[in-house]
């Protein structure tokens, strides 16, 4: 198969399995941030969030957060970080979520961005009516 998730979906790929219901498959990440990193995948052939099926957005992230509380559980972690990327950073061009157990001073800061403000208001206030726009 083309694409890794794809294969670790149909059971071709190895991978340390450690859910898969109706609509997704979690599987350890092969280069985790900290033990327990998990990815979730939908079970269909999907790039991105907005690939994914209305119908099927709901079930997949129930999936997504019972593996986070899992994950949680699991590792003693005092907390978790979820995140998908869209495209940009996407490593495999299918759909998935990582499930990252978190703790205090576990060393992961400025991991994502960094940080700024608006110059004004003004600007927020565009940037706002932009994003609102475009949900139509």
């Amino acid at each position: 198969m083309e694409c890794l998730f794809c294969a670790v979906v149909a059971g071709e790929a190895a991978t340390y399995l450690v859910m898969e219901d109706e609509g997704a498959v979690a599987f350890l990440d092969h280069r985790p941030l900290f033990p327990g990193h998990v990815l979730v995948v939908p079970r269909p052939h999907v790039a991105t969030l907005t690939d994914l099926a209305a119908a099927e957005v709901g079930p997949f992230f129930l999936s997504v957060q019972r593996m986070t509380a899992a994950v949680e559980r699991g590792m003693a972690a005092a907390g978790s970080l979820v995140l998908a990327n869209n495209r940009i950073s996407q490593s495999v061009p299918h759909l998935h979520v990582h499930v990252i157990p978190r703790n205090p001073g576990d060393g992961l800061r400025g991991f994502l961005w960094p940080r700024t403000r608006y110059r004004d208001e003004g600007e927020a206030a565009g940037i706002a009516a932009r994003i609102r726009s475009a949900l139509t």
